[in-house]
């Protein structure tokens, strides 16, 4: 099978969409054809070895052989079922996360059938399905489970246009929210589309003037800190950071203290939180946003566009032509 691999720290040219086998699938596990991934900004790290912390996990030297292959997000048909799964049967149209497996950029990849695995939204192409898995159930997990987002409040998103922002602008509304984006000027009318309230141009005003105005300030990018978002929080706000060592600690320290906290939290296992995303996008609740789509053997320029840092909402890379939309 085809499978997109970095052998080395680096670049995007230092992926190569090489012949690898395929997974041998255990009784435990499916086997997905895999019609479309994506390139997330996560992945793009890992590809560079970055955060230099994260070498503990991904190697020191160089990508360890089990994390060549990048992946997280998976759209696909079932193609093979090991001898105890009674869930899902070939010819299933599923999407998924790969979480710490990765492997999903490539013809072929397999997930245990207790996984993070669902049926696929039945209304949505695979290359958008591949786009509705992670940012979608991220944004879920922090606002609805972390921060429990009551009908009232005020939220405001920080990369609003991102592929988490994007879900969490109109997760937020769902959840009964009053919401104030943030993005560039260039992703104003996209954001104000999917919902918000109220969109600010990060170029021309800074959201942490605003006082005590915000009930959660949901950052999807870590661009922010708590400490320069406390003074926008009303007494007893949460400040949800997605990324970065250092917060687990100030939620430890906030959630002692009391008052203004650090929320933080990592959602892995998405088997629970894909049917509720699937339901509501069926029910057209929830856009799935797509900004390019690549073909596998172009997987390098997804990577670079992604690290350009100018992608709207999510890159999709199709594995079979004729699952482009």
């Amino acid at each position: 099978m085809r499978a997109a691999v970095h052998t080395r720290f680096g670049p995007p040219e230092v992926v190569q969409v090489v012949e690898r086998p395929t997974p041998v699938v255990r009784p435990g596990d499916v086997l997905i054809k895999v019609h479309a991934t994506t390139v997330t900004s996560a992945e793009t790290a890992m590809r560079r070895g970055k955060p230099l912390w994260g070498r503990a996990i991904l190697g020191l030297r160089g990508p360890r052989e089990k994390l060549r292959t990048l992946g997280l997000e998976v759209a696909g048909v079932v193609a093979q079922v090991g001898a105890d799964v009674t869930s899902f049967q070939v010819g299933d149209e599923v999407f998924g996360f790969t979480g710490f497996a990765v492997g999903a950029h490539a013809d072929y990849v397999r997930l245990p059938a207790t996984g993070s695995l669902a049926p696929k939204p039945s209304n949505l192409t695979f290359a958008q399905a591949a786009a509705a898995v992670d940012g979608a159930t991220t944004a879920l997990f922090f606002l609805r489970d972390k921060a429990q987002v009551r009908p009232g409040q005020r939220v405001l998103v920080n990369g609003a246009s991102g592929s988490i922002g994007t879900y969490a602008v109109q997760l937020a509304k769902h959840l009964g929210a009053s919401v104030t984006a943030v993005c560039g000027p260039s992703n104003v009318d996209l954001v104000k589309s999917l919902g918000a309230d109220e969109v600010i141009d990060y170029t021309a005003r800074d959201f942490t003037a605003d006082l005590d105005t915000y009930d959660v300030v949901f950052d999807t990018v870590t661009k922010s800190s708590f400490a320069a978002a406390r003074r926008s929080l009303r007494p007893g706000g949460k400040y949800l950071p997605t990324t970065g060592l250092p917060n687990n600690f100030r939620a430890l320290w906030t959630a002692l203290r009391g008052g203004k906290r650090v929320v933080v939290g990592m959602s892995v296992n998405k088997r629970a939180t894909l049917p509720a995303i699937s339901s509501l996008i069926e029910a057209g609740e929830l856009r799935v946003v797509v900004d390019r789509t690549f073909p596998l053997a172009e997987i390098a320029e997804a990577h670079r566009y992604v690290e350009s840092g100018h992608k709207r909402g999510n890159v999709v890379v199709t594995v079979f032509d004729a699952d482009v939309d």
